[in-house]
């Protein structure tokens, strides 16, 4: 199983039933280093507003979020649903487990 830390969309269960066909459970985290900016995203009906992890230059950053247990495969289905301004990486969360994240793709 491979560990994946959402703060944004991917914690709807709409969404989860969209890409997983099931509701996930998860337990909350946060990942120290990084902070939120605001992302606008080109969709079928116009433009839409998102969030995106970027690096902070300080540790006293925190985005606070859920670490959900996905396999392999579902990651995968998550690499097609996020759009080309997300890039999935490994952090370090702050209970010290090792997880994907979708950060800015620059």
């Amino acid at each position: 199983m491979e560990l994946l830390f959402s703060y944004g969309t991917l914690r709807s269960k709409q969404i989860q039933m969209q890409i997983f066909n099931k509701v996930l459970s998860g337990t909350p985290d946060q990942i120290l280093g990084f902070k939120l900016k605001s992302l606008q995203i080109e969709e079928e009906f116009g433009m839409a507003d998102y969030v995106v992890a970027v690096p902070s230059e300080s540790l006293e950053d925190v985005i606070h979020g859920v670490v959900f247990e996905v396999t392999n495969p579902e990651l995968l289905k998550v690499d097609q649903f996020e759009s080309n301004s997300y890039k999935r990486v490994q952090v370090k969360l702050q209970s010290g487990r090792t997880a994907w994240v979708y950060t800015e793709n620059k």
